[in-house]
């Protein structure tokens, strides 16, 4: 970026590169073109309207979301086709779901147990319509998701209540082969695809009609799209990537579209600087130095590997260097590629989109959606 346009930057911010944006949107969407396979993005990387408007003039089916809030949010960009890939559960979530469903063409729900099915089976009925509904499936990341041992039981009570209809599997599983983590992503999406084709045949089998089969995050989407075992992928991250995918993906710098700048505000041993922004700009949800990838920082400097950020406070980056000495000068601005994206994101209010030589600023408009 020009230097008079990093000159205008208050720090700690996010810049976006709307040019890699495009890029990687077009990517995306192409591969899964190719292979007859439906994209929806999930809109938890970027929750932005005018990003949500690019991906779907690219053609994406239609957005995934976590919360019904960010659903409600999404609807402003004009999106008539949403999943929430998440148990809606309560009573409140129920409800303002219920008014989502009026102003979609179609609105999918997830549930992975009895209870969570039934209060949205009693809803519909008391409301006089119906939920589209995909049960999750565990394969191997072991979070939310009924069990392999007991999908089929709770697919055949799920399908036996009113007010639902279930016409889908989906799954969350990342980069897991055996229910281990792996540097395998194409054995991870074979594996992940084979699964949940498997499941959805044998669904049929037993008399439940499925007819979607959802899986697939940015590490594995574009080769599981590919095998032609799913019917639908739900990448999130692809759109910025980040230092994760870089690992994961064995991908550039030149592949990622968002940066955080920050301004080296302190500099009091040689073995390490302080920067304005701590874990209100970066998330600390990954894990450093742990298999397979060993991310040693919760961002990096992109073309220094001496430097990285590797412990925070409130308001302090601590960015550390490996020889021990950081080089860096009060004053100073760094670039920064952030381990994880996604929380990144959502802890600004505005971020800058840089396009065609100029800045503007963006609102994060689904930021801190948490219902």
């Amino acid at each position: 970026m020009e230097k008079e346009l990093l000159a205008k930057l208050e720090t700690p911010c996010v810049v976006i590169d709307m040019a890699q944006v495009k890029k990687n949107i077009a990517d995306m969407q192409a591969i899964a073109d190719a292979s007859g396979c439906a994209l929806r993005p999930h809109i938890k990387t970027h929750k932005m309207l005018s990003l949500a408007k690019l991906q779907m003039a690219a053609g994406c089916k239609g957005f995934t979301c976590a919360k019904v809030s960010e659903a409600e949010v999404m609807i402003e960009a004009g999106c008539d086709d949403i999943f929430i890939a998440y148990p809606l559960v309560g009573e409140f979530r129920i409800r303002r779901a219920l008014e989502v469903q009026k102003k979609l063409k179609r609105f999918i729900l997830a549930v992975d147990s009895m209870e969570s099915a039934k209060p949205l089976s009693d809803a519909a009925v008391a409301a006089g319509t119906v939920f589209e509904v995909r049960m999750e499936i565990d394969t191997g990341l072991k979070r939310t998701g009924v069990t392999r041992d007991k999908y089929l039981q709770l697919a055949k009570e799920i399908a036996a209540l009113p007010g639902l209809n279930m016409t889908g599997i989906y799954t969350f599983r990342g980069l897991v082969l055996h229910d281990e983590a792996t540097t395998d992503n194409a054995a991870a999406a074979k594996e992940e695809g084979e699964l949940m084709a498997a499941m959805a045949n044998e669904l049929r089998a037993a008399g439940i009609p499925i007819v979607d089969v959802s899986a697939g995050s940015t590490p594995t989407g574009a080769l599981l799209a590919q095998t032609g075992l799913v019917t639908e992928v739900r990448p999130g991250t692809y759109i910025f990537n980040d230092y994760m995918i870089m690992k994961e993906n064995n991908i550039g710098l030149e592949n990622v579209a968002a940066r955080v700048y920050a301004t080296v505000v302190s500099t009091p041993e040689e073995g390490y600087a302080v920067i304005d922004g701590g874990v209100k700009t970066f998330p600390m949800d990954g894990k450093l130095d742990q298999p397979p990838y060993y991310f040693h920082g919760y961002a990096v400097v992109p073309g220094d590997d001496n430097l990285c950020l590797q412990r925070m406070n409130e308001e302090h980056g601590m960015i550390t260097a490996r020889n021990g000495h950081t080089g860096l000068k009060v004053g100073q601005l760094l670039e920064l590629v952030p381990l994880h994206v996604c929380p990144t994101i959502n802890l600004q209010n505005e971020v800058w989109l840089y396009e065609d030589g100029t800045l503007r600023k963006e609102k994060v408009a689904a930021r801190g959606c948490l219902v």
